[in-house]
């Protein structure tokens, strides 16, 4: 289905999942992750509107300033892009998602982590290590999500030092990453 033709989502206050899965019933999961992909790579909203009515789940009527870079930043586009991919993976995705950890900006990187939590992506584990260091806690609990998930022997150090952040929650799911990487790859 070409994307100008897509029609408004049947309920636009749906969840988020529900909204992707409508989109993916339209464009197929490798249609909807390619948009996807293309959105997390910094794709312009303008090109993408009636994907991100689902992606985004808002309306872009006129005046929408979510239309406008200046009030809502790009950052937000490659999140909804990130976030799409959350809720409908296809394995060709996971390069854009592993980039995607670089982001320059928190939010699409924290969602390429909930991404790789979710869906094992492979070649995530550096990434995500580099996002334990990361200024904002949330950020750190989430990399250390990640990890249980994706990470290796290598990456044994970073779940250790953790151990000892500052943040109870960021401990929390340090231990639990451990513990977790520990079953996964029989460390002793």
């Amino acid at each position: 289905m070409d994307p100008a033709e897509l029609p408004a989502p049947r309920d636009p206050d749906a969840p988020v999942a529900r909204l992707v899965a409508e989109l993916a019933g339209h464009l197929g999961v490798p249609g909807t992750a390619s948009v996807c992909v293309l959105l997390l790579g910094g794709a312009d909203r303008a090109d993408h509107l009636p994907e991100l009515r689902y992606l985004a789940a808002r309306s872009f009527g006129p005046g929408d300033r979510a239309l406008d870079p200046a009030s809502w930043g790009d950052h937000w586009v490659r999140t909804w892009g990130a976030r799409g991919l959350l809720h409908v993976w296809h394995e060709p995705a996971g390069p854009a998602v592993v980039a995607g950890l670089g982001d320059e900006h928190w939010r699409p990187a924290e969602m390429c982590l909930k991404v790789t939590a979710r869906h094992d992506v492979t070649g995530a584990g550096d990434g995500a290590a580099a996002l334990a260091g990361h200024a904002l806690p949330r950020v750190r609990a989430q990399a250390l999500r990640a990890l249980a998930v994706v990470g290796d022997t290598e990456h044994v150090p970073v779940l250790e030092a953790a151990l000892t952040d500052p943040d109870p929650v960021v401990r929390r799911h340090a231990a639990q990453a451990r513990e977790a990487l520990a079953a996964r790859l029989d460390l002793a």
